[in-house]
């Protein structure tokens, strides 16, 4: 068995693994690459290995970094079957299908603003794309043993998101373990990931690799700058991801309304996305913490703008609110549109509620930028800039390591990706001083003998 490292090497998106064995290939995740350019570039060029030679395709969870390059595999040529779990099917169909619309939209924008050095700029991929790849998909439960080839493969619960796994795959005696995104162990929505078992190899993230949460109380946290931002007459924009980062932040509003730590303020999610994921929480109860009466009294705080009228005449009105908008890093989508009007008021606030990937708007935002380059116009940043990590549903570095502590042997290797190269290194060193482990950050395009 082997595993060649197509992705999420030195960074934090675009995650890939093929795994192989004399009679099959099978990819695990397919996500899009973001940030900076050189990165991004990636996703416009062929994959090393030929799309058809995969037999099937296995997601960890939705999210675009790990599903987004989908249309485009089955686009170049892949016709195997796409699994994963329920949770994680409905979830893709709406944001593979969002991340389409937006690639379209984006090329018609630069086409007509003739800000784009591509004459004509095309998307990635269509909408037409990705709703041929959703046919490929097929749902498995989790603990479920699949056989793909002489390889078998079965889902665990990792927490982070709906829907999201841990996926092992087994060749004969041999077992690979992918962490996927891992969850935290005290996340206001999410259940706790599943304890790895005993796998002979583990690829694990390290997204925080380097760096513990805060142990500020989230709503209490939140309960102040939407007071203070009140105060002045401002505006509080959170630029979010759709997919679990804007139900834990609705959770954190209702809270502070609810035990009165803040003045009631009106909530918009601004969204389509946001909006059609938040029903799926409503939908998969079982699936998280909470329950289906709370989940129902949590989507009752905002108001769920549908249309891109209602969605303009929201950026025109002063009156103070809070708006949560994707995209997360501010990479796409309307938050886009809301920062263009809203940056330039020192009223307003911009909150960053986690990790923004080198190269992104957000982590220029993040790092102090004076201004940001939107739609070709640079945008002046006046508002209020706080970033804060606590709101994070990735595990940080001490839950990744009790993670990694919670196997029922030690693993004969630990492969740390899915983390900027600082991350990565410092998660090597410090479970392989703290564990014992063989801990080794790959190479991209690496391939590994697993024997």
């Amino acid at each position: 068995m082997k595993i060649q490292f197509l992705g999420a090497v030195g960074t934090v998106t675009g995650s890939k693994y093929a795994v192989s064995t004399e009679q099959s290939e099978l990819l695990v995740d397919c996500g899009l690459y973001q940030g900076v350019k050189q990165l991004r570039l990636r996703n416009r060029k062929p994959l090393p290995i030929e799309p058809s030679r995969f037999d099937a395709v296995v997601l960890t969870h939705a999210h675009i970094d790990h599903s987004g390059y989908l249309p485009a595999l089955v686009r170049d040529g892949f016709h195997g079957p796409i699994y994963c779990t329920r949770p994680t099917f409905e979830l893709c169909q709406i944001l593979l299908l969002d991340s389409a619309k937006l690639h379209e939209e984006d090329a018609a924008y630069a086409n007509r603003k003739g800000f784009s050095k591509h004459r004509p700029a095309l998307p990635l991929y269509t909408q037409a794309d990705a709703e041929i790849a959703l046919r490929r998909f097929e749902v498995v439960d989790f603990f479920e043993n699949l056989q793909v080839g002489d390889l078998t493969v079965k889902f665990q619960p990792a927490g982070h998101i709906l829907g999201a796994a841990s996926i092992h795959v087994s060749h004969g005696s041999r077992r690979l373990l992918f962490s996927g995104d891992l969850g935290r162990s005290n996340d206001l929505l999410m259940n706790a990931p599943e304890p790895p078992g005993n796998p002979d190899w583990i690829v694990i993230e390290s997204t925080y690799g380097n760096r513990l949460h805060g142990t500020k109380d989230p709503i209490a946290e939140l309960a102040s700058i939407v007071s203070k931002t009140v105060s002045r007459g401002g505006t509080l924009l959170i630029p979010s991801f759709a997919v679990g980062r804007a139900q834990t932040l609705l959770y954190c509003l209702h809270q502070v309304f609810e035990q009165g730590l803040a003045p009631k303020t009106p909530v918009f999610v601004n969204s389509p996305m946001a909006t059609n994921v938040t029903a799926l929480y409503q939908r998969f109860a079982k699936h998280h913490r909470l329950s289906a009466e709370l989940c129902h009294n949590v989507c009752d705080v905002a108001t769920f703008v549908q249309s891109v009228d209602e969605s303009k005449k929201l950026g025109t009105n002063a009156f103070p609110k809070v708006i949560i908008s994707a995209s997360g890093m501010a990479t796409g989508g309307r938050v886009l549109h809301h920062l263009k009007q809203l940056a330039p008021d020192h009223r307003n606030t911009i909150l960053l509620p986690g990790f923004q990937a080198p190269g992104t708007r957000g982590e220029a935002i993040a790092s102090g930028a004076k201004a940001v380059k939107i739609h070709g116009k640079h945008i002046p940043i006046e508002a209020e800039v706080i970033q804060l990590d606590i709101f994070s549903a990735h595990a940080d570095q001490s839950e990744l390591l009790a993670w990694l502590g919670q196997c029922d042997r030690p693993p004969r290797r630990v492969f740390i990706t899915h983390g900027n190269e600082v991350a990565a290194d410092t998660l090597r060193c410090i479970a392989a001083e703290n564990l014992g482990l063989d801990t080794y950050v790959p190479e991209y395009l690496e391939e590994v003998e697993l024997s």
